[in-house]
């Protein structure tokens, strides 16, 4: 028994030791599975946590791609049902309500100033960009910066849909630049240019009635201010054949820098200071042109031999007026209509000038009678037409006629701008019609004649700096005896005192034989010196040439005093 009993005990002993060891490996492994370290924990942890919150994105994400696009199909369906249901009519009415409802809630008034109104260019709108370009240059944040061709200046200005504030009388308006692209069009008959251009002033309700006409007429004044005084002054020309250009305008401009002014104009004093008192009356008489009902415009005849100063007259009127030119090559328009259009474009404050006007267009006699082939006057005669342009029904398909430009210049149409001058020139008056002379359409006849006596010392002080003080007395009396009877030009003798400016004595002598010569051969052509034989012709015809063309490089007697004013004009200059 006892022997069972310790056999029965042995294995009790065994099973209890593999518990013990049972008991071990469990308590290793619930050591091993305790809770770890913190920065262990939060390794685990992270990935997780990514897990999720990806898991979660990209499900909300497809979600909401998925209910966009159902929200983006809904309304296309009803606004293609609205379109189909709602009439055009119904649609702009609901805009336009919606539109009373917002500035029923604004505290601001807009005003749109467009580039263009209708067919005409809007002068507020280049009055408030010439205002803008001079105060943006200090206030603006964002400025396009602009150099016309040969300009002297650099001008600034607003971005496209840029703002800027502005301040008038202690109130704040805002200013901004709208710049749209123009719908394409199918078909039209004038061009019309790619983009939309304007400003938008923005000014609060109750400030409406308090500065807007106040402040417009300022924005104006400034303005013309601006503009006399820093602005270029532009030289316009027709487009060719009648086109327009990208802002859909039928002049083009460049900057226009002639030097010629009435102080360096070879003419009478006399004249000469007529014709500026006349100019001064015009640009100062608005007033007088209202009380009197007439038309603000003043029309010129500049007629005379060609090379007596036309062209620098009509500069120095522009430089002393500050007016722009607009040259009008009638030879590029094809009819009355075009003609019409044409002046509706011009500014005002400007010269409109048609030079050679014998030469450019057919004078169409308006009495002429269709049955009677014989008439007083042939104004398509080759000698009359002088190069012009076809008339109606030839091959040009140029139909300009002289009631057109009549009533160009002195017609209902000339009344739609204020502030003009029409200038028209000819080398040859007589080939003119009379209906063109009258006064209303040129109320001032200015012959530009031959080079006189004080037209000569004009020209001898602008070329030379010799005044009469500076020249012997003798040579002065030479000269007021012969310049009248040679009947040059001053382009002539100016040419002569060019070509010899380097020697002041040499440029006196040869001006004094050119003159001498051009004069005895008047008196030739005249019957006055028959006696006189054909070598002393020649001769002095060989002097005059001598004078025109370029000088010699020897000359005896002229060395010496060229030498001495060489060191005098180097002695200046050091």
């Amino acid at each position: 028994m006892v022997v069972v009993a310790a056999a029965k005990a042995k294995p009790n002993l065994v099973t209890q030791q593999n518990k013990t060891k049972q008991n071990k490996t469990s308590c290793v492994t619930c050591r091993s599975l305790k809770k770890p370290k913190p920065h262990e924990r939060e390794r685990g942890a992270i990935p997780l946590f990514l897990f999720i919150i990806s898991f979660f994105f990209f499900s909300t994400m497809k979600e909401y791609w998925t209910s966009l696009a159902s929200l983006l199909g809904v309304l296309a369906f009803c606004q293609s049902l609205l379109q189909v249901i709602f009439p055009p009519e119904l649609r702009f009415a609901c805009l336009k309500v919606s539109n009373r409802v917002f500035n029923l809630f604004s505290s601001y008034c807009y005003f749109d100033i467009t580039e263009i109104d209708g067919v005409n260019t809007n002068e507020l709108y280049n009055a408030v960009q010439l205002y803008l370009s001079s105060s943006v240059s200090t206030n603006g944040s964002r400025l396009s910066l602009t150099r016309a061709l040969n300009s002297s200046a650099i001008t600034f200005g607003l971005s496209n849909n840029d703002c800027i504030i502005d301040t008038f009388n202690g109130v704040s308006v805002v200013w901004e630049h709208v710049v749209t692209q123009r719908q394409a069009q199918t078909f039209s008959w004038r061009p019309l240019p790619e983009e939309k251009r304007g400003f938008t002033l923005r000014i609060r309700k109750r400030d409406k009635s308090l500065i807007l006409d106040s402040y417009l007429d300022y924005v104006m004044e400034k303005a013309n201010e601006i503009r006399r005084k820093n602005q270029d002054r532009l030289l316009y020309t027709n487009s060719r054949g009648g086109s327009l250009d990208s802002r859909g305008h039928p002049w083009e401009s460049v900057p226009f820098k002639h030097p010629s002014t009435f102080d360096t104009l070879a003419m009478d004093p006399v004249k000469k200071r007529e014709i500026m008192e006349d100019l001064k009356d015009f640009a100062n008489g608005q007033s007088f042109y209202q009380k009197t009902g007439r038309a603000w415009k003043r029309g010129y005849l500049l007629y005379g031999p060609p090379g007596t100063g036309k062209s620098s007259m009509i500069a120095a009127m522009a430089n002393y007026l500050s007016y722009d030119i607009y040259d009008l090559e009638l030879t590029e328009v094809h009819n009355n209509s075009e003609l019409r259009k044409l002046l509706m474009k011009t500014s005002s404050k400007s010269i409109i000038v048609i030079e050679d006007i014998d030469c450019s267009i057919n004078l169409t006699n308006r009495k002429k009678n269709n049955n009677n082939n014989t008439s007083p006057r042939n104004y398509y005669d080759p000698e009359m037409r002088c190069g012009s342009v076809p008339g109606p029904g030839e091959d040009g398909g140029n139909s300009i006629t002289l009631s057109g430009l009549l009533n160009f210049t002195d017609g209902l149409w000339s009344c739609c701008g204020s502030e003009r001058i029409f200038v028209f020139t000819t080398n040859h008056i007589e080939k003119l019609d009379s209906a063109l002379l009258r006064c209303g359409r040129m109320d001032m006849h200015i012959f530009m004649s031959y080079c006189s006596y004080p037209a000569l010392m004009i020209l001898m002080k602008n070329y030379l700096g010799y005044d009469e003080s500076d020249l012997d007395a003798d040579v002065l009396k030479q000269l007021a005896e012969v310049v009248d009877k040679a009947e040059m030009t001053p382009a002539d003798i100016s040419e002569v005192l060019i070509k010899n400016r380097r020697c002041n004595p040499k440029a006196v002598s040869e001006l004094l034989e050119a003159l001498k010569t051009r004069a005895n051969r008047n008196l030739l052509q005249n019957g006055i010196l028959r006696e006189k034989n054909s070598e002393d012709i020649m001769e002095d015809e060989e002097q005059e040439k001598r004078a025109l063309e370029s000088p010699p490089n020897e000359g005896s007697e002229f060395e010496e005093p060229c030498k001495k004013q060489e060191e005098e004009d180097e002695e200046k200059m050091k």
